[in-house]
């Protein structure tokens, strides 16, 4: 099972280091989770890339409606508080900004919830360390596996 934080689901839609493992690994996953926070970061990172010229219009309409139609298919993880247990904790840990806090107390949330392994998509260095110290499965899709 799969947590994916928003800088693993850009690689899905625009091609970056890391875009070929994450389409081939998530093709053999059954569910895919995320926050839905994801929503506004994927979407505001991939405007960026299009306002900076990373991404043509042509590119950027194709993104974000392969995005939209596959929104529905991602387990969405709520932003409430069962699943903000962590968050206090963690950036008091943890060098974390706010969303990325968010992603990692829903992984950790998500893994308590199933009570089985969750490998951790994400392509931060400082969100991927601090997934490490609090013993999640980590996958960094632009590192050798």
């Amino acid at each position: 099972m799969i947590y994916a934080d928003s800088s693993v689901i850009v690689k899905r839609y625009y091609e970056e280091p890391g875009t070929a493992r994450v389409r081939e690994g998530w093709g053999r996953e059954d569910r895919v989770f995320t926050s839905k926070v994801s929503y506004a970061e994927v979407h505001a990172a991939l405007a960026r890339k299009h306002r900076e010229r990373g991404i043509s219009a042509v590119g950027f309409r194709a993104a974000t409606d392969a995005f939209e139609g596959e929104w529905h298919s991602y387990d969405h993880v709520l932003v409430d508080a069962s699943t903000l247990t962590d968050v206090r904790r963690l950036v008091r840990r943890h060098p974390l900004r706010g969303f990325d806090a968010i992603h990692l107390t829903a992984a950790l949330w998500l893994k308590r919830e199933l009570g089985s392994q969750v490998e951790f998509w994400v392509s931060d260095e400082r969100l991927e360390a601090a997934a490490r110290k609090e013993r999640l499965a980590v996958v960094n899709p632009e590192r050798p596996s």
